[in-house]
């Protein structure tokens, strides 16, 4: 009996998955900006947002682990060649596992939001975009990153929160070009699903 070929649909998933975690892989080949006190400023979080915008909450998360599992298998993937389990304990261990889950609520956010503006390629999907991009990639992976950082510096949560506050600038600005992709994307292939679960 032949073996039954796998839906193209989740063939299509899986590509996607891996599309994403290899975006995020070749983000982190772009130099980090060292920081005191330990959490560095980097391009990886713009893949983060994208992956969940772009491809949906349950994919999104699935992009983001399988490119954190690679990293734990000593993969040198994120900025300056580091890899490995240590990165889990470090003090930038909190935005790891926030990564998954921003990925996820911006993914959410547009699945929710999206169908809501009528299938629109304009401003609507830009708002939607750069607001799910901040709520997702900024406050749920700070919300991550401020704990990890509080924990591992022994650092209160509000001095932790404090130290984050020199990265919102520039994640801002992340926000605002996950939001144009995403928009392009729209406008080029109409038929890609911003809602996608």
């Amino acid at each position: 009996m032949n073996a039954i070929a796998p839906p193209a649909s989740s063939s299509r998933s899986l590509a996607y998955v891996a599309l994403f975690a290899a975006l995020m892989a070749v983000l982190g080949l772009i130099p980090k900006v060292d920081l005191p006190f330990g959490v560095p400023i980097t391009l990886q979080s713009l893949g983060v947002m994208l992956a969940g915008c772009l491809l949906g909450p349950r994919r999104g998360f699935l992009a983001i682990a399988l490119f954190l599992l690679a990293v734990a298998l000593g993969l040198p993937l994120l900025p300056g060649g580091r890899g490995g389990i240590t990165v889990f304990i470090g003090a930038t261990s909190g935005f790891l596992f926030g990564w998954m889950f921003g990925a996820f609520a911006c993914g959410l956010l547009m699945r929710l939001l999206v169908p809501r503006l009528g299938g629109t390629t304009g401003s609507g999907i830009l708002a939607v975009t750069f607001f799910s991009s901040v709520i997702g990639g900024i406050a749920v992976v700070y919300a991550f990153g401020i704990v990890g950082l509080s924990l591992v510096a022994h650092m209160s949560l509000s001095q932790a929160a404090l130290a984050m506050l020199i990265f919102i600038p520039g994640d801002l600005v992340k926000c605002g070009i996950c939001a144009v992709v995403v928009q392009t994307v729209k406008r080029g292939m109409p038929s890609w699903r911003l809602e996608r679960d």
